[in-house]
C-alpha cells in the first residue's frame, strides 16, 4: 500500500495491491466466486480507509446488511491498513452478470445499510450511517464519505476471480480524498482523471504498480509519495480476549457451556476461523471469577 499527497495537500491518495488479502480470505472463509469479489472488495476498501487514520492505535469497522442472499458483510482494519473480515453466508453465489462479471450488487443488495465505527484512539469511538446506493460497495463507500462525513471522495476497487481456477485471485484499490482546501478545479480534475481510469483489476493485470495507478488518478497534480507500507489479512483474536468475551455471561450459563461429551467447550473467531477450547475446569473458574466480581459491586 501507499499513501500520497498533492503538491498543494489539497488531495491525498491511497492505493493498495490487496490480492494476498483477499486470497487469504478466500481461503479461510471457502467463499465461492460472487462471494470472494464481495468480500474482497469491502476488505480492500476497508483496509485504505484504516490507513487514513491519523492516529496510531486507531481503528474502524464497516459493515454492509444489503439484503441480498450474502447477508451482512463485516470489515475491521488498523491503522496500517491490515484488515479482516467475514461474510454471513461465504457460499452465496449468483449466475454472471450478461456482460460477463460477478454480480456482486445482486449477492450484497442495495436495500439496506452502510454503517462506519471509527475508533480513534484517545477519543470517543464515532459511528456513521447511510443508505446503499448500489451494493457495488465502491460507489457506497464514497457515497458514504459524501454524505456522512462530507468528504469529496472517489473509491475504485476489484478482484478478479480465476473462472478455472477460483484460487486464482487479482484484487486491489484507489481511494482519493478532497482535503481541507481543496478548490473546485482541482476537484474538476480529479473527476475527469477517474473518468478515463481503467478498472483496477485492469490495470494490476497489465503490470502496472500501484505508483503508476496513482499517476493516473492524480494526473495534473503533482504529488509526492507520503509512505509505503505491507499489508495484510491479520486478526488479533486470542484466548483470553475470548474468554472477556465469555465473563459477559450469567455465571450459571457459563457453566453450562461446557460439551457433556467432549467436558469442554468450543469457541470459533469469525473472522479468521481460529478455534479456541475451555476446559469445564476452566470454564468453572471463569464464572466464580465472574460470581465474585458481581458480589462485590
Amino acid at each position: 500500500m501507499i499513501r500520497c499527497l498533492t503538491e498543494s495537500s489539497h488531495i491525498m491518495a491511497c492505493a493498495v495491491d490487496s490480492t494476498y488479502m483477499v486470497a487469504t480470505a478466500q481461503q479461510i472463509h471457502h467463499t465461492s466466486p460472487t462471494a470472494t469479489a464481495a468480500l474482497g472488495r469491502l476488505l480492500t476498501g476497508t483496509s485504505m480507509m484504516g490507513a487514513m487514520l491519523k492516529d496510531q492505535g486507531s481503528s474502524l469497522q464497516v459493515k454492509i446488511s444489503g439484503g441480498g442472499p450474502i447477508g451482512s458483510l463485516t470489515a475491521e482494519a488498523d491503522c496500517f491498513g491490515n484488515c479482516h473480515g467475514y461474510a454471513v453466508h461465504p457460499e452465496a453465489d449468483l449466475p454472471l452478470k450478461p456482460n460477463g462479471k460477478l454480480n456482486v450488487g445482486g449477492v450484497v443488495g442495495r436495500n439496506g445499510l452502510l454503517t462506519v465505527v471509527r475508533d480513534d484512539k484517545g477519543h470517543k469511538p464515532y459511528s456513521g450511517q447511510t443508505q446503499l446506493v448500489s451494493g457495488e460497495i465502491a460507489e457506497d463507500l464514497a457515497a458514504y464519505y459524501a454524505y456522512s462525513e462530507q468528504i469529496p471522495t472517489v473509491c475504485a476497487l476489484g478482484v478478479l476471480v480465476g473462472k478455472e481456477n477460483e484460487a486464482q485471485i487479482l484484487a486491489g484499490g484507489l481511494l482519493i480524498q478532497g482535503m481541507p482546501g481543496v478548490t473546485g478545479d482541482e476537484l474538476e480534475q480529479l473527476e475527469k482523471n477517474a473518468a478515463k481510469l481503467p478498472a483496477v483489476t485492469k490495470m494490476l493485470a497489465c503490470g502496472n504498480s500501484i505508483e503508476d495507478m496513482c499517476d493516473l488518478a492524480l494526473q495534473g497534480m503533482p504529488f509526492k509519495k507520503l509512505d509505503e507500507s505491507k499489508v495484510a489479512y491479520a486478526c488479533g483474536c486470542s484466548k483470553q480476549r475470548v474468554l472477556r468475551a465469555l465473563s459477559t455471561l450469567s455465571p450459571a450459563d457459563i457453566r453450562s457451556l461446557a460439551n457433556k461429551k467432549t467436558g469442554y467447550a468450543e469457541a470459533t473467531c469469525q473472522f479468521c476461523g481460529r478455534k479456541y477450547r475451555f476446559s469445564e475446569e476452566e470454564l468453572q473458574c471463569l464464572a466464580a471469577t465472574v460470581e465474585k466480581s458481581k458480589n462485590n459491586k
